[in-house]
Order: C-alpha cells, then structure tokens, then sequence
C-alpha cells in the first residue's frame, strides 16, 4: 500500500524575480523515514535548483511569497534575514 508524504523545500532568491538565482535552500523531507538524516546547512554547495522557477518545473508548488522588504531610508545595507524566501511543496508517493 502506497502513501503520500508532503516534501518542503524553502528557497532564498537574490530578489523577488521567479528566475533570479537562489542564494541559499534548505529541503524538509517527509518521505524520509525518522532515522534518516534531513538536509543540513553547508550539505551541498550547489543549489537544489537554480530558481524557484526551475523547482515548479519540477512539479513544487509554491505554497508562500515573501513580503517585499521595506527599506527605511538609511537603512538600505543594514544586515538582517534574507528577504526573498519562496516556500515550495510536492507530495511524493512511499511504499
């Protein structure tokens, strides 16, 4: 008998474009069992896929937008949170 299991997959952009390229990721997997290792940071230096773009052609869907930052004036290059994170997600099937 065969279950689905929900796969997510989080990727940071360069900016808000679809297509700009992904910055940083990280993979939650569902379909794995419990005493398998989930994805780590600093586990692959190449990107799980170049845009969200190419992770929707890949049949993820986006499940989240961000919201566009507000840069107060002067605070332009200020450090914080990566802005432009798009949360994706697919049901895979387990045996």
């Amino acid at each position: 008998m065969s279950k689905t299991r929900q796969q997510i997959l989080i990727l940071h952009l360069a900016d808000s474009c679809l297509e700009s390229d992904t910055v940083a990721w990280a993979l939650y997997d569902g379909a794995k069992a419990k005493n398998e290792l989930q994805m780590n940071t600093g586990d692959s230096k190449v990107p799980l896929y170049p845009s969200v773009l190419d992770a929707m052609r890949d049949g993820w869907n986006v499940i989240q937008l961000p919201a566009l930052p507000l840069y107060r004036t002067g605070a332009e290059h200020e450090l914080g949170h990566l802005p432009y994170e798009y949360v994706l997600e697919r049901k895979v099937t387990v045996l």
